[in-house]
C-alpha cells in the first residue's frame, strides 16, 4: 500500500487476476458437473421421453435459424439497389427550382426562391426583406471573398424596363453599399435595360441566365457563360 492509502497498480493487477482466475475455474466445475449432468442426464431424459413435446418446442427454432442461414447466404439483388442509388442521385442533383415553378409563384416567394438559391450556392449571411420601402434590396448576401451582394428580384410578365433597372441602379450601391449589385428579371430584360445595366456595371439575370441558375449552377457561373455566349454572338 502507498503512502496516501492507495494500492500499488502491480498489487491491483495481480489480486485481480486471482480473483479472474478463481472465478473461471468455478465456472468449469459447473460447467463440468451441475451444468453438463442436467444437460445429459435430466434434459435428455425429458428429451427422449417426451418426443413429441420436444419436436414441437425445436420446430420454431430451426425454423429461425433456417431462415437466418438463408438470409445470410442468399445472393442479394445488387442489381435493383444500383438502380435504387442511380435514382435517388437522380432526384438529388435536380434542379432546386424549375421555370414553370418560379413563374407561378407570389413575387414575394420568387424573391425567397432567390435567397434560397443563394444559400445553396454558399452564399452567407442571406437576408430576405420583401417589404416596402426596402430600397430595392429584397436579398442581401455575401460571398466567398466576402464582398456584399444586393438583389432585386422582377417577377414581371414582361421584360424589366430601363426605368427600374435605373431605379435599382441609384440605391444598389449608394444606398446598400453593393459590392456586387444584381437585378433578376424573371422574362428577362429589354434592349436598353441591358444597355443601361452593361454601363453601370450591374448584374442583370434575365431568364436564360435564371433556369441555368435554378437547374444547379453557381449565380457567378451561370452569369459567366451568359456573358461567354452573348460574346460569341457578336
Amino acid at each position: 500500500m502507498r503512502e496516501d492509502g492507495t494500492f500499488d497498480p502491480l498489487l491491483k493487477f495481480i489480486a485481480g487476476a486471482v480473483v479472474a482466475l478463481a472465478a473461471a475455474k468455478m465456472l468449469w466445475q459447473w460447467l463440468t458437473t451441475t451444468f453438463w449432468h442436467w444437460l445429459t442426464v435430466e434434459a435428455w431424459g425429458w428429451i427422449t421421453g417426451h418426443a413429441w413435446w420436444s419436436a414441437l418446442i425445436a420446430s420454431p427454432v430451426v425454423l429461425v435459424a433456417t431462415l437466418l442461414l438463408l438470409r445470410t447466404f442468399a445472393p442479394r439483388n445488387y442489381t435493383h439497389y444500383a438502380d435504387y442509388e442511380e435514382e435517388e442521385e437522380d432526384e438529388l442533383a435536380g434542379p432546386l427550382y424549375r421555370m414553370r415553378h418560379l413563374d407561378a409563384m407570389h413575387p414575394t416567394d420568387f424573391e425567397k426562391a432567390c435567397a434560397a438559391l443563394l444559400v445553396r450556392d454558399g452564399f452567407t449571411h442571406v437576408q430576405h426583406s420583401g417589404r416596402r420601402g426596402d430600397l430595392g434590396a429584397d436579398v442581401i448576401a455575401y460571398d466567398h471573398l466576402g464582398r456584399k451582394v444586393v438583389v432585386q428580384c422582377k417577377h414581371y410578365a414582361k421584360p424589366v424596363g430601363s426605368r427600374d433597372v435605373q431605379t435599382f441602379n441609384g440605391t444598389a450601391r449608394p444606398v446598400h453599399r453593393a459590392d456586387v449589385p444584381v437585378m433578376v428579371g424573371l422574362n428577362g430584360f429589354t434592349a436598353d435595360a441591358r444597355a443601361l445595366g452593361d454601363d453601370q456595371d450591374l448584374e442583370l439575370v434575365g431568364r436564360r441566365t435564371l433556369k441555368r441558375w435554378a437547374h444547379g449552377a453557381h449565380l457567378y457561373t451561370a452569369i459567366d457563360a451568359e456573358l461567354d455566349e452573348d460574346r460569341a454572338v457578336a
